[in-house]
């Protein structure tokens, strides 16, 4: 049997990873989403930037306007060959998002713009009722992975 043998800190970018995470809809479990999907990314050494803000804007939407007293949302992270899936379920199966035009003057709205600005492809799954599950994807370019010591230097010698 063949098999590769990666480098200590690193996964080659067809190994399938996943991260699922049960959350409070409360703007705490919302943060914490972005962080510890940030964190997830990194530990993978995938670029962190575009996910968390969907992640952000995603968690935020489901903790407050997929919120049901007592209920949680899940947040769930999927890299498959060269694709990031974000995935963030909620109890209000009822309530679909949709990209609105706000006022220019408004202080919330524009979210969902923001996911469809920077994901490849996102969409709405309805699940077992009362869920739906908000989704996004991003193409991660194989050499967009990182080594995790690639930015550490060797010690430089001064010349006596």
């Amino acid at each position: 049997m063949n098999q590769e043998i990666a480098q200590p800190g690193t996964q080659p970018i067809s190994a399938a990873r996943n991260f699922s995470i049960l959350l409070s809809s409360t703007p705490r479990g919302a943060r914490l989403a972005r962080l510890l999907a940030t964190d997830a990314l990194r530990s993978w050494g995938l670029p962190d930037e575009k996910a968390s803000h969907i992640v952000a804007e995603l968690a935020a939407n489901a903790a407050t306007h997929g919120r049901l007293p007592g209920r949680s949302f899940r947040l769930t992270l999927y890299v498959i060959d060269s694709t990031l899936r974000i995935e963030v379920t909620d109890t209000r199966g009822d309530r679909r998002p949709t990209p609105q035009t706000p006022a220019a003057d408004a202080e919330s709205g524009r979210g969902l713009l923001l996911v469809d600005a920077l994901a490849d492809r996102w969409g709405v799954t309805e699940d077992r009722f009362p869920r739906k599950t908000v989704w996004a994807e991003l193409h991660i370019a194989p050499s967009s992975v990182e080594r995790r010591d690639c930015g550490k230097r060797s010690p430089r010698r001064l010349a006596p």
